[in-house]
């Protein structure tokens, strides 16, 4: 029988990521919750006690500061011990583009090794953070999980996919988001205000679908699954708000919070790749396929599970971290 008495203990991998700010961030809010932490970084902060601009109290600066452990994936002798006295492992690191040798390094290897520590502790509960891109192209409308069999096609979602599989065999909760917005993000909205500007259209007129999540609702979700707020037995979640987002809402949205003009013309996912290319535009650019084919899952499972709703919808999100956007993206 676990021990009551003492702090249940919470070991964050990834602490340092858009993700792990934002569940560090939730977690200092619920500080008076008695959870005690243990957060592995490859390198350990300079400020250790802020992550992404968080402020904490003085208390929450000395227990962040304590918290920190430096271990790598890749290196299973800098994870011994990382488990001992764990109640839940959150598994949020990933590496997230690279060649398919150091995806699996990290991705597989290190979750396997991971899982090793936990398993020689007597962790029982392990949760790791994978994604919706392990469906592969869509389009894909309203699935429910298990009724999609995975076609991953990049070396980050076939990893990530390796890994999710090493998770569920030992009996872990696995959370798929699709695209994840507000404060940390790099990808989502500055890769739709970069598209707007290289060439500002709506692609295939913006009527595709796909499902999204704020940071900050997902780290929310994370959390209560982590402190055991919902009793959960493994498998697979979908991550996402209950209502899908069309792309024209997407782009018209990037536009008013970046005060930029919306487009005036349709370009089919063709024209609009050709038009990148010339707009100087990288190599293999997904954003034209991602922009205009439906990806939009059913999440109604997670948040039925936590026994609420999800709150606010992209546009009252995103308003709100409005701010925070035109301050990384100002420079254009």
């Amino acid at each position: 029988m676990a021990d009551r008495t003492r702090p249940r203990r919470l070991l964050v991998t990834g602490a340092t990521g858009f993700v792990g700010a934002a569940v560090l961030r939730e977690l200092t809010r619920r500080a008076d919750q008695g959870v005690e932490l243990r957060l592995l970084a490859r390198r350990v902060p300079v400020d250790s006690a802020r992550v992404d601009g968080m402020a904490a109290d003085g208390t929450s600066d000395r227990a962040l500061r304590e918290a920190w452990t430096a271990a790598d994936l890749t290196d299973p002798a800098s994870l011994a011990g990382c488990c001992e006295g764990v109640d839940t492992v959150l598994h949020l690191a990933s590496l997230i583009g690279g060649d398919p040798e150091q995806c699996r390094r990290t991705n597989v290897d290190g979750t396997e090794a991971l899982l090793a520590e936990a398993g020689r502790a007597g962790v029982r509960r392990v949760i790791q953070l994978s994604t919706a891109a392990v469906y592969g192209d869509g389009p894909h409308r309203g699935c429910l999980e298990g009724e999609l069999i995975p076609e991953p096609v990049s070396p980050t979602s076939r990893t990530r996919l390796a890994a999710e599989q090493a998770v569920l065999a030992r009996g872990g909760l696995v959370l798929r988001p699709n695209l994840i917005y507000g404060r940390g993000d790099r990808w989502v909205v500055p890769g739709v205000a970069d598209l707007l500007r290289r060439v500002p259209a709506w692609p295939e007129g913006g009527r595709a679908r796909v499902s999204m999540i704020s940071v900050d609702g997902l780290a929310g979700a994370l959390v209560e699954l982590a402190l055991g707020r919902a009793e959960w037995t493994g498998g697979v979640l979908h991550a996402v708000h209950p209502e899908p987002v069309t792309v024209r809402e997407l782009l018209a949205g990037v536009c008013r919070i970046l005060g930029l003009a919306e487009p005036t013309e349709e370009l089919s996912r063709d024209q609009l790749a050709e038009r990148l290319v010339v707009a100087g535009g990288p190599v293999g650019d997904r954003r034209p396929a991602l922009l205009t084919s439906d990806r939009w899952y059913d999440g109604g499972a997670l948040w039925r599970l936590l026994g609420r709703s999800p709150g606010p919808g992209f546009a009252d999100r995103l308003a709100g971290d409005a701010r925070w956007y035109r301050s990384v993206l100002r420079a254009g």
